[in-house]
């Protein structure tokens, strides 16, 4: 049986109810914790599901935020030091990784027993435990119009990835590297793979490899 739901049905829905379909909607997710630090030192670290590609030449990631209404302390970092750090989580911290999203006083990193490192002398921090570090710096944002989410869009300056999970042709191997995934706010996985493709043409059903 198919349940239906039309706009309508949608915005007089519970928000509650509401919030939890739409955030479901666009599937598995990718997990990032977010490392900044403010230029009054102190740190902070707070879960991501709205990090995307936005380019490889140069090599651009995009972030989506809440609206800038209230204090967003990540976003507030980025904008005031222009820098920050995506680290992926592994199912050894992942509910570590969900308590950094508690309204907490201080540093998330000292209040969750999650360690830092600083690497390149890079300003922000890496999340220690990280199978997979980026450092990246502010490009531009852009507010959107239709419901004034920010938009930030960064270049990505440092790669740290443990060997293990790099392939010789570039790709990561994140099953290798146990990143964990997230669907909705609150529920996680670990992916599995199910197999690699070749390059897809038109005249040929694409093979494993």
């Amino acid at each position: 049986m198919i349940k239906h739901f039309s706009k309508e049905d949608i915005l007089e829905s519970d928000s509650f109810f509401r919030r939890n379909l739409i955030n479901c909607l666009s599937g598995y997710k990718s997990l990032n914790l977010i490392g900044t630090k403010s230029k009054s030192g102190i740190n902070n670290l707070a879960p991501f599901s709205q990090v995307f590609h936005i380019g490889a030449s140069p090599p651009l990631v995009g972030i989506l935020f809440r609206p800038h209404t209230v204090q967003r302390d990540t976003l507030e970092n980025i904008l005031e030091t222009e820098v920050f750090t995506l680290n992926h989580v592994t199912p050894e911290f992942y509910k570590e990784a969900h308590w950094t999203s508690a309204r907490w006083e201080g540093s998330e990193f000292e209040k969750t027993g999650l360690e830092e490192e600083y690497l390149e002398q890079f300003y922000a921090p890496f999340v220690k435990k990280s199978p997979l570090k980026l450092g990246c710096s502010l490009v531009e944002t852009q507010t959107l119009k239709i419901n004034e989410t920010v938009l930030l869009i960064a270049s990505i300056d440092h790669i740290y990835v443990e060997e293990k999970g790099l392939r010789q042709d570039g790709s990561l191997d994140l099953n290798i590297l146990e990143s964990v995934t997230v669907s909705g706010l609150d529920e996680y996985h670990v992916g599995e793979k199910l197999s690699r493709l070749s390059y897809a043409k038109p005249d040929k059903l694409p093979q494993e490899i």
